[in-house]
């Protein structure tokens, strides 16, 4: 008995997440945007801005500090240097959490509403970013976190198959949850880095690239 307690001790331990509040500015100017963003981009009038989520997309945010890489997300509106993106619209890139090299992880918005985070899979993904990514590589601890995340996730929401790197997006160009009407608009990425990707990767052989 005194065992098996052990071992369902441990398997606790294993599963615990914590997450820490970090919103960014989610009113009713972002709900409008993000709506007018799945029009533009998508062609489909809704009503709402949930998600059913399908797959998670791993990010970093080619910044090195934490306050730095959390104001880029916080506005509702776009950022001006986003010249690259401004053509899909306004509203601004956000995520659904972002980790800290030490291993913390913020939640910025809630899970099951829209973040513009990918280009085409943004109404059935949900993003993490990773701090770091510009002159320091992600660590250890975020790796960890990053694996705590996805294993949390994947067990709350039962309808995520696909995990993937930002850098892998335009591979599932031709799937059908894949849903930019602009064939033209596209952005060469090549966050984060493969190695972390892999090692996130063979943590979870049940989860699929997007082909």
């Amino acid at each position: 008995m005194k065992k098996l307690l052990l071992t369902l001790s441990i398997l606790v331990s294993a599963n615990a997440i914590e997450i820490k509040q970090m919103p960014i500015e989610f009113g009713e100017k972002r709900v409008l945007l993000t709506k007018e963003y799945i029009k533009n981009s998508y062609g489909l009038e809704v009503e709402d801005i949930n998600i059913t989520p399908k797959i998670i997309v791993i990010h970093h945010t080619a910044s090195d500090d934490l306050k730095e890489s959390f104001d880029r997300f916080k506005p509702e509106i776009l950022l001006q240097d986003r010249k690259d993106i401004t053509k899909a619209g306004s509203l601004n890139v956000s995520a659904h959490f972002l980790v800290d090299f030490d291993g913390t992880i913020y939640s910025m918005m809630p899970e099951t509403y829209m973040a513009r985070h990918v280009i085409g899979l943004n109404l059935s993904s949900i993003g993490i970013e990773n701090v770091g990514g510009n002159k320091k590589a992600l660590t250890k601890e975020q790796l960890e976190a990053n694996i705590k995340l996805v294993e949390y996730l994947k067990e709350k929401y039962k309808t995520i198959k696909y995990l993937i790197g930002h850098y892998e997006y335009t591979n599932g160009e031709n799937h059908p949850l894949f849903l930019e009407k602009d064939k033209n608009y596209r952005t060469i990425k090549h966050d984060p880095d493969m190695n972390f990707m892999e090692s996130l990767r063979s943590n979870f052989p049940d989860l699929r690239p997007l082909k």
